[in-house]
Formats: C-alpha cells, sequence, structure tokens
C-alpha cells in the first residue's frame, strides 16, 4: 500500500492547477443514465472514485471512453470523458460496488425515472458519520415512488413514471437536492423542491440537466422548480473546479508561508472560506488566473469557525483548517456542525504535536503549537489532507499512510506540491 513521505519546512512557491471538482463530475455522469444520448464531459479529474463510477455506471450498461492526451496536456489536466446509456440492461447496484462509494447509491433516481424500477445497495463510504439515505428515499416517494428495504437493498418501484410533487427537505441535503433533480427531470408534471441545498455543485448539476433538455428554474436558491419532460438528450459538459482542492491548497500556502497561484480557481465557489483566510491575515488576491494566496512573513491570527451549507464554511475544508489553526498566533474554535463524526483526524494532528481539546461537536485548537514529523494514519478523505498540510510546517520527516484515501479526491497531490517547493514523494507498496 502506497505512502507519502513529507519533509517539513519548505515555503510553497510557483503555480498549482486546479482540478475539476469530483463532487460535481460525480453526480454529471450518474446523470448520463437519464438518456440513451451521449454525454460528454470535460474536465474530469483523474481520481479513483471516478474510476470505481465508471465501472459501477458499466453495471447497468453504460458505454464509456476516456479521450487520449492531448498535445501539452499533462498528468494534472482533466480528462474528456464520454457516456452512453443508449441501452440499460441492469436495474440493479450490487452491494460489492456500491459499498466502496457513498454517491454511487444516487443511480436509484434516474434508473428509477427511466426504467421505472431500481434495486440499489444501501451505500458505504467514508467513515464520518452515519449520513442516512433517508431523506433522499423521501425525495423520490414524494415523486410516487414505492420503496422498500429489503436484505440491505433499496428497491424502489414506479411501473407507471413518476410524477410531480412538493420535496420540502427539513434539513439541507446535497445528496437529497442531487437525487430529486435527476428523477424530477423525467416526473410527470412539476416538482418543487424547498430547502434545496445552494452547493455549486448542484446547480452544476442543473446547468448540465437543462442543456440535456430539463425545464429548471431556481439554481442557486434554496427552492428549485423542475417541469417534467418526457425525454432528455446528449450534452456537452465541462466540470467547474474544484472549491474544495482550491481551499485545500490555500490552506497548505498559508500553512508554510509562501506565494502560490491557484490556477483556474474561482473565488465566487468559496468565498466564506478565503474570508477566514483574510481575517487570520493570509493575502487573497483574484484574477483572470485564478487565485492567489500569499503569507510572506506575517504570523496567522486565530479565527474561529463554524461549518455551514453553501455559502457557509464547508465541512470538506474543516480539517484543513484545523491544522492551519496549530500556527495561528492564539487559540481558536472550531463548530462542525454537518457530521457528527468529523474529528478523527485529531488524534493524528496529535501524534504531529498538535494540541486540540474536543467538547461534543467543537473542537478547542491550541495556538503557537511546535509540530514535528510522526508516522499518521490516513481516516478519511479530508482527514488525510489535513496531515499532509500539518506535515509540511513539521519539523522532520512525516509519513502519511493509507493514501487511497488522498486518491479519491485530489488529482496528482504529491506532483502538484512539489513542484511548489514542497519535500514530497509517495512510496510505492509495502515498506
Amino acid at each position: 500500500m502506497d505512502r507519502i513521505r513529507i519533509s517539513g519546512g519548505r515555503r510553497l512557491e510557483g503555480f498549482i492547477p486546479i482540478s475539476g471538482a469530483k463532487n460535481a463530475a460525480l453526480p454529471l455522469m450518474i446523470a448520463s443514465l437519464l438518456t440513451s444520448e451521449t454525454m460528454t464531459l470535460h474536465n474530469v479529474p483523474r481520481l479513483s472514485d471516478v474510476r470505481l463510477l465508471m465501472r459501477i455506471l458499466g453495471n447497468h450498461g453504460v458505454d464509456a471512453a476516456i479521450s487520449g492526451k492531448r498535445i501539452g496536456q499533462s498528468d494534472e489536466s482533466g480528462e474528456t470523458i464520454t457516456l452512453s446509456a443508449r441501452d440499460i440492461v441492469d436495474t440493479t447496484a450490487p452491494y460489492e460496488l456500491v459499498s466502496r462509494m457513498r454517491a454511487s447509491f444516487w443511480v436509484v433516481a434516474p434508473l428509477l425515472a427511466r426504467m421505472g424500477e431500481a434495486r440499489v445497495s444501501l451505500p458505504g463510504g467514508c467513515a464520518i458519520g452515519t449520513r442516512p439515505v433517508d431523506l433522499l428515499l423521501m425525495a423520490l416517494e414524494k415523486l410516487g415512488a414505492s420503496i422498500e428495504i429489503d436484505s440491505g437493498y433499496v428497491i424502489a418501484k414506479a411501473p407507471k413514471g413518476l410524477r410531480g410533487g412538493l420535496i420540502d427537505f427539513p434539513k439541507v441535503t446535497v445528496g437529497g437536492t442531487h437525487v430529486a433533480l435527476m428523477a424530477a427531470s423525467l416526473a410527470h408534471g412539476t416538482t418543487e423542491i424547498h430547502n434545496a441545498a445552494r452547493e455549486p455543485e448542484v446547480a452544476d448539476l442543473a446547468e448540465c440537466l437543462i442543456k440535456m433538455g430539463a425545464r429548471i428554474e431556481g439554481i442557486g436558491t434554496s427552492r428549485i422548480v423542475i417541469e417534467g419532460v418526457s425525454r432528455l438528450g446528449g450534452a456537452h459538459h465541462h466540470v467547474l473546479p474544484d472549491r474544495i482542492e482550491t481551499g485545500t491548497y490555500a490552506m497548505a500556502v498559508a500553512m508554510t508561508g509562501g506565494d502560490v497561484m491557484l490556477g483556474g480557481a474561482r473565488s465566487d465557489l468559496l468565498q466564506s472560506a478565503l474570508g477566514v483566510l483574510q481575517q487570520a491575515g493570509v493575502e487573497v488576491l483574484t484574477s483572470d488566473l485564478g487565485i492567489r494566496i500569499r503569507r510572506n512573513g506575517n504570523g496567522l491570527m486565530p479565527v474561529d469557525i463554524e461549518t455551514q451549507p453553501f455559502p457557509g464554511f464547508p465541512t470538506d475544508l474543516q480539517a484543513q483548517f484545523m491544522a492551519l489553526m496549530t500556527r495561528a498566533d492564539g487559540n481558536s474554535r472550531i463548530h462542525e456542525t454537518i457530521f457528527e463524526n468529523r474529528f478523527m483526524h485529531v488524534q493524528e494532528l496529535a501524534r504531529l504535536g498538535a494540541k486540540i481539546r474536543l467538547d461534543g461537536d467543537v473542537a478547542y485548537v491550541e495556538g503557537r503549537t511546535r509540530l514535528t514529523g510522526a508516522p499518521v494514519m490516513a481516516t478519511d478523505l479530508r482527514a488525510s489532507v489535513s496531515l499532509v498540510i500539518a506535515a509540511l510546517a513539521a519539523e522532520g520527516e512525516t509519513l502519511v499512510n493509507r493514501v487511497y484515501h488522498l486518491d479519491r479526491g485530489f488529482e496528482a497531490l504529491e506532483k502538484k506540491l512539489f513542484r511548489c517547493g514542497a519535500d514530497i514523494e509517495r512510496l510505492s507498496g509495502e515498506r
């Protein structure tokens, strides 16, 4: 199993290209099941989760092709993937595939909408809380589906097709909004989604569905209205840049000091996180090229945060920000409101010398901490990259184990950091 070795203490300087957003690419790929025509997605990141989802879609009969590399294209350049679900050959998504990636459960929506039935295993994924699928299933029931759970599988049926309805989510759910959008696009009549997720990745899916022929209003707001159509066509769509990768590298630069341009990054996708960095004393400069992050010599101020649905501070940047706050000139408070078990990185950060006290869903971080290298273990995707950020500023050598978590969500991470001056390398296989 691969590991990443990091020797800390080097400034980051240079240019990091921001990849396409994993959290946008996955639902866009799943939406290919809604049409018998071809969908072409550009700027798809090279990630293990993308490869796994291609296998899952192939199980349903989707033909997938990846375009070859073009002249001048680097390993970090997004791929172009063509997906064709002309004939759906199987409406079952088996446990051995779905259990490996939580988002793959969302295939239940297009399969049900297009075929009138779906049998999908209950999901697995990162161990950061229960993240139940009850709101996703509630959305399908509001559209007229019958739902049963038998032997670990969700069996959804709508033999006469789905019909429009009112979906009023009791709390914001990104997955539930994705599912509702896809299902309602092919439902008979009008669907209203209240308390819809406003995340940019949700808007990206809605915009792609419109290109396919869907009728959707209210994109980017908490109230979305969908007028169902009888069929959807193909489309070409460019995946938006990854705001979580952007925030992660911004915090890495802030952690080590330095000056890095995050190429292709969009500030409108993470204004809250960038605002927090500015409060901490980090210089944030936006331009047509992307976002430039700079911290040359000045200290970091402590900032208290609370994770919130978009446009608030993202839960997917909480672990990275916690690592950053160990270097602040004072103590900070981090309140996690989205997932109930998303502090598993605290123990591993402590192995590097971090001083963090937990009280329920609140973490108190002591700043001005001296970090020293040590072997650490990745527990989930975002937690693992927080260890990388901390290791970049730690004295001595850190070995990050179980880096397959990183490969799920960060494209060419060690290459991007190495080119900006980090002493970082991947060690292949058991050692």
